[in-house]
């Protein structure tokens, strides 16, 4: 398997020109691919994994905090009033395709997303991310001020818009490389990061080679190969014999082997996430509130997450998770009670039961790390109280497209912050602004009630006020459970001793950019 890796290294150099005899590569491991890699389509994490090496934003987090700081933008300010932000870019920056980065690029990438005339607004699908985070509702105009100044007017106050503008789908694209292969501009991805695209073998490998002209420097290595590995313990197989250099999703009962391999470092951090299972509201039976209830008392989450995730996650209650600000510790978890659920299905009428699919997710995720385990548990804690279930897995990308399109009865799906606030979970996946398909909201619960808060919190600009009215919207959600929230899962990552400077972010980014290898 290393004859193997350093063949598929040497080849490399000779296709992409690198001088390098031995080229310095990393090779990430992870459980599946991408979708797609226009970062203005996208709302996988596996998409943004790659294109968060590819492209940059305006603005980025610290590489170890949620503050922000420039990223293409040098500097910005905004008006007394919120609505307006003028943001000054950086000069002598280029696109991988040697085209100049200005204001005009800019206003391409975004007003694509923003625009409906824009001559590219309808080519690649929709703008999800735009639209689920409110910028299309809230941004009014993206005007150019001068070559390297622009500025965004709102139509009202926002109050997570400058942490918004972290987010991968809003990533900064070559007008050019668009312009010159639309619909295909998503497997020929061009951005101005630290590594630029060189191929995609489906379902097996990304190569990106390092960008040596990148205004935040050089990166530590001159390859980074995304693989795809679906078996957790056939990733780390991979990783022990040096075949892959980091890895995401062991299986948790193997934890205790990789602690005693003096080959192997664990990177462990607390993550902002949450894993769920969701009941989709416009399919009976679980239009029925009692019918959910029922389900959140028959699933015995503690047991789950002792046996699934062996000391790397907590149960759930809330579906936000514990780090992230204006989180209500005083909630009452639904408690596992067969009985209680019986009786509920009972009054609602399915005393006999009733027989629905689950979707149980096809790749390990940062919150659920097994979906076909998880999906057994549930299954037979379903089938206790008479609930018979045919479990469902397609592959990532058609059970994405699929269950936010509704198709599902029930589907397991989760969330890891694109950006440090309330209203990345709460809006996208509890909305009903997010119910319209393709949702993002996949229980396609609408609360007039819970859109309200929502609307309330994104344009109070107190953050006192804001926390107050999240815990309100926890409050509800745990009243109109559309959800089983199951758990919130640690981040951890498997590396090799040589790799250097690999590290986690509070959020579910990972700068790639600093890793380095150490030589032998």
């Amino acid at each position: 398997m290393k004859r193997l890796a350093f063949l598929t290294l040497l080849l490399l150099t000779f296709t992409i020109g690198i001088s390098h005899a031995k080229p310095r590569a990393f090779i990430f491991g992870r459980g599946g691919d991408s979708v797609g890699l226009d970062p203005a389509h996208e709302e996988d994490g596996e998409s943004f994994k790659v294109c968060e090496s590819i492209y940059d934003t305006l603005v980025q987090y610290q590489d170890d905090s949620t503050e922000i700081e420039p990223a293409l933008a040098e500097s910005w300010e905004t008006s007394a009033d919120g609505l307006t932000w003028t943001f000054h870019l950086r000069r002598d920056v280029d696109f991988h395709d040697g085209t100049s980065f200005d204001a005009n690029a800019v206003l391409f990438s975004l007003n694509r997303q923003h625009d409906a005339n824009h001559p590219f607004h309808q080519v690649g699908g929709p703008y999800i991310y735009w639209t689920d985070t409110g910028l299309a509702e809230t941004v009014d105009q993206i005007s150019r001020i001068d070559d390297y100044t622009i500025q965004i007017t709102l139509t009202r106050p926002y109050a997570p818009f400058i942490y918004a503008l972290t987010i991968p789908a809003f990533a900064i694209v070559s007008p050019t490389a668009l312009k010159k292969s639309g619909e295909d501009f998503t497997n020929r991805p061009v951005g101005t990061g630290p590594f630029s695209f060189v191929r995609w073998d489906r379902n097996e490998k990304i190569v990106l080679k390092a960008n040596k002209d990148y205004w935040g420097g050089a990166p530590g290595v001159d390859l980074l190969i995304f693989r795809a590995i679906p078996e957790n313990s056939v990733r780390l197989i991979e990783l022990q014999n040096g075949s892959i250099q980091a890895m995401e999703f062991p299986n948790p009962d193997d934890l205790p082997l990789i602690r005693q391999d003096p080959d192997l470092n664990i990177i462990e951090q607390a993550g902002m996430n949450v894993g769920y299972l969701a009941m989709n509201m416009d399919k009976q039976p679980f239009g029925n509130h009692k019918v959910r209830q029922a389900i959140n008392h028959a699933i015995n989450k503690n047991q789950i997450v002792e046996q699934l995730y062996q000391g790397l996650g907590i149960p759930a209650k809330n579906p936000i998770p514990p780090n992230m600000w204006s989180y209500d510790q005083t909630t009452e978890a639904y408690t596992y009670d067969p009985g209680l659920a019986k009786q509920l299905l009972s009054q609602a009428g399915y005393a006999n039961g009733f027989k629905v699919t689950l979707w149980a997710l096809p790749v390990p995720r940062p919150y659920i790390p097994n979906g076909r385990m998880l999906a057994e548990a549930i299954q037979s804690d379903l089938k206790q109280v008479g609930i018979q279930t045919e479990v469902v897995s397609p592959e990532w990308g058609t059970y994405l497209e699929k269950t936010k399109n509704g198709e599902h009865d029930m589907a397991m799906l989760g969330w890891s912050a694109d950006f440090a606030d309330p209203d990345n979970f709460l809006y996208y996946l509890l909305s009903k602004s997010s119910a319209k398909k393709p949702a993002g909201n996949i229980a396609f619960y609408r609360s007039d009630a819970m859109q309200s808060i929502l609307d309330q919190a994104r344009t109070e600009t107190d953050t006192t006020i804001r926390t107050q009215l999240y815990r309100q919207a926890q409050a509800l959600f745990q009243k109109d459970v559309p959800w089983v929230p199951l758990a919130h899962a640690k981040q951890i990552v498997i590396a090799r001793k040589n790799v250097r400077d690999l590290t986690l972010h509070p959020t579910s980014f990972k700068y790639l950019r600093h890793v380095k290898i150490k030589a032998d």
